[in-house]
């Protein structure tokens, strides 16, 4: 659940520390004392757009932290799949700092996406705003919400439909492209064939660019190498005069001396070493001199077949490994091209079978629809009663359409309602208004609830339109939500705040130039002057207090189960 929000300089607010309780968190205040800030500092934290003018004027930078508790197997797997720390005991830290320049999410102290941070926040907190219920009035919404419903059984046929019509749609377009008319296929037949022997012939060996490249190198130098060589050989092992020859006549006169003197047997051992590293390096020099190829005809080979190999390449890929693919799926190509009939006999069958196949896992979906659809009618009929919606009929239709088939598969969902006897069943966006479309909403939500494994739900002002006893039955909906998750609500009506667990009053002050907004957290006594002030009281009398105490002695008999 989220324990804490904590934000700083962001819009009206200054700094604000929240702390979140289990059950039902209710905040209330003035009309345009903040609110929406609070709800729109975390839409920022769990990874919504930014934007430079929030940061409340003369500030440089604006923070906002969100702390939850949870022991989901589901986030814990998802912050190890993204390779994000995650602690122990369960504490999650997400945070959002802002400043002129740039943006920087953060997960348990590590740099993460937007997407990132949506992803986990889909795992941790459900947020109904003022405007998702207008989702209602489209059937796409429809269909997704009566799958949730259908749960699992449902997701490994859509994912399989999924994958089959991906695979329906590439050969498809195999098929049509193979269907082009004869002259351009004869086109293609003699570009491919143009292709493959120009591949061919070239007898292509894997990294023989590498080696011609370096051997061509070394020829370019060829007279430079050789002169420079042949003056070494020169000044080292030419006549008596070379290092060699001088060499040779220090160790013989060197052998004298050590005739006579033991002492200098190290020496001489020294300068009979050098000797042979000459003599060694005369042979490999000499060696090398001789098998160094170098004449214009080489040249003129070695440069021919480098500029063939890099015109390949400039033509077919970046490498000759390219290059030889590329030829491998000409061929590839060509054959189904001058076997044509047969080809498109082969991926004529294919899609036929694979049209078969996608018909029946829709039909299985749709089976799977069918069979829920009557329960869960009844059942959103059931929340919608709770809400006082009296003899409201509900019913949710499901129409296969075979002609079209998308990855949800072949269905159409649509939900009708009749809100007054005798009047017929029509399309949900044909009949309600926004302040019924706001209580249907929140009957799918209690009846998803238990669908979804989030653990917090955040409601803004889902009091809209509504009053008197039907608010008092939103009251007692969002009481029954909160019995088993952690609801927090944006509300102007006292029958809501005063089924609160924890109160907050949100206001907003002034000194003429500047203004802030401020969040406390409300005690017993404050939190009936506040509903004594939701009740319409200018001044908070001790009639409006009684009525208020009246009321949040009712709320806490409900919240008991009447007992």
């Amino acid at each position: 659940m989220l324990t804490r929000l904590h934000v700083q300089n962001l819009a009206l607010i200054e700094e604000a520390d929240v702390e979140f309780e289990e059950g039902l968190n209710i905040l209330s205040g003035e009309t345009g004392a903040g609110k929406s800030i609070l709800l729109g500092s975390m839409h920022l934290a769990l990874g919504g757009k930014a934007d430079k003018d929030m940061i409340r004027t003369g500030e440089e930078n604006a923070l906002v932290e969100l702390v939850f508790q949870s022991d989901s197997e589901r986030l814990s797997a998802l912050l190890d799949e993204m390779e994000l720390p995650r602690e122990e005991d369960g504490t999650l830290l997400l945070t959002r700092k802002l400043s002129q320049t740039r943006s920087v999410l953060k997960v348990n102290g590590e740099i993460a996406t937007a997407r990132q941070v949506r992803e986990i926040a889909d795992t941790l907190i459900n947020i109904h705003g003022q405007q998702e219920h207008q989702v209602l009035l489209h059937k796409q919404a429809h269909m997704r919400l009566l799958d949730n419903y259908v749960g699992e059984k449902l997701t490994p046929i859509l994912q399989e439909i999924e994958a089959k019509r991906r695979q329906y749609k590439q050969i498809r377009e195999e098929l049509e492209s193979l269907s082009a008319d004869s002259r351009m296929r004869e086109r293609e037949i003699s570009l491919a064939e143009y292709e493959i022997r120009e591949i061919e012939e070239a007898q292509i060996t894997i990294g023989e660019d590498e080696e011609i490249e370096s051997r061509y190198r070394k020829m370019a130098s060829g007279r430079r190498i050789m002169e420079a060589l042949s003056e070494v050989e020169q000044l080292l092992l030419e006549d008596t005069d070379g290092a060699a020859g001088r060499i040779g006549k220090a160790l013989g006169r060197m052998h004298t001396a050590a005739e006579y003197d033991e002492d200098l047997q190290d020496l001489q051992s020294q300068l009979t070493d050098l000797d042979g590293i000459m003599s060694d390096f005369g042979r490999s020099l000499s060696a090398y001199m001789s098998d160094f190829e170098y004449d214009d005809a080489s040249m003129r080979e070695l440069e021919k077949r480098l500029d063939l190999l890099n015109h390949l390449k400039s033509k077919y890929g970046q490498s000759l490994e390219d290059v030889l693919s590329y030829g491998e799926e000409r061929r590839e190509s060509l054959e189904k091209l001058l076997h044509f009939e047969e080809t498109k006999e082969k991926l004529e069958q294919e899609t036929e079978d694979l049209h078969k196949d996608l018909l029946k896992l829709c039909g299985k979906a749709s089976k799977l629809r069918k069979q829920a659809a009557g329960e869960f009618s009844e059942v959103i009929s059931a929340a919608l009663a709770d809400l006082n919606f009296n003899q409201t009929r509900f019913e949710t239709r499901v129409t296969p359409n075979e002609e079209q088939i998308t990855d949800q598969g072949y269905d159409e969902v649509e939900f009708t309602i009749s809100l007054n006897p005798g009047e017929p069943l029509l399309p949900l966006q044909n009949v309600a208004s926004g302040g019924e479309l706001s209580r249907i909403m929140l009957a799918f939500k209690s009846v998803l609830a238990d669908k979804d494994d989030v653990e917090t739900m955040i409601f803004d002002e889902i009091d809209a339109g509504i009053s008197g006893r039907t608010a008092w039955k939103v009251a007692e909906k969002l009481g029954v939500l909160a019995g088993d998750r952690q609801v927090i609500c944006i509300t102007h009506l006292p029958q809501i705040a005063a089924m609160a667990d924890a109160h907050f009053y949100i206001e907003k002050t002034t000194d003429g130039k500047s203004s802030i907004t401020r969040i406390s957290r409300l005690n017993e006594e404050t939190s009936v002057r506040e509903l004594a002030r939701l009740l319409g009281s200018d001044q908070i009398t001790e009639a409006g207090l009684a009525n208020a105490l009246e009321l949040k002695q009712q709320a806490e008999h409900t919240k008991r189960g009447g007992q």
